[in-house]
């Protein structure tokens, strides 16, 4: 099983940071709001201080777990991810039943030099899966590989 390029880690720290700095301003006007109630058992700066404490412990550990459990694979006929830190998900996509391909890079993940390899199948429900933080070098041989299956496949 192949693991995910380590620089993953610094992109989903940097993007769960991104999403919780979006709630600093709601528990800051919290805490203004309540420093001027007339509550008396109010600690200034309480829930601001809770939230960047939970914020740091969860942008210390996430990253990393999720890091650690995700790996996949190429097998011959299908393509194989294991990922998740309390709810593992195995998840097997047979070749021939991919619609198409794409390798996907945000801003972020471009400047690590990684990208998405994201496989559209054929169904009705969950068609997209997603293998992150692949060399974006490796998710082009990745994609143009399994065209070449499917392009054989169907002749």
């Amino acid at each position: 099983m192949r693991i995910l390029d380590p620089a993953i880690k610094k992109v989903w720290t940097i993007k769960g940071a991104i999403a919780w700095i979006f709630l600093l301003p709601v528990t800051a006007t919290v805490d203004v709001i309540l420093l001027f109630s007339d509550n008396d058992t109010f600690l200034p700066g309480l829930w601001t201080g809770l939230l960047l404490m939970i914020c740091f412990v969860w942008l210390l550990t996430i990253p990393r777990l999720r890091y650690r459990y995700w790996r996949y694979e190429l097998r011959e006929e299908d393509l194989y991810a294991v990922r998740g830190i309390w709810n593992r998900v195995q998840t097997t996509v047979p070749l021939r039943r991919i619609q198409h391909l794409d390798v996907a890079q945000d801003l972020i993940e471009e400047n690590y030099n990684i990208a998405r390899l994201v496989v559209h199948t054929a169904g009705t429900r969950s068609t997209d899966v997603v293998v992150p933080g692949i060399p974006y070098e490796e998710a082009v041989h990745l994609r143009d590989t399994v065209r070449e299956f499917i392009t054989n496949y169907m002749d």
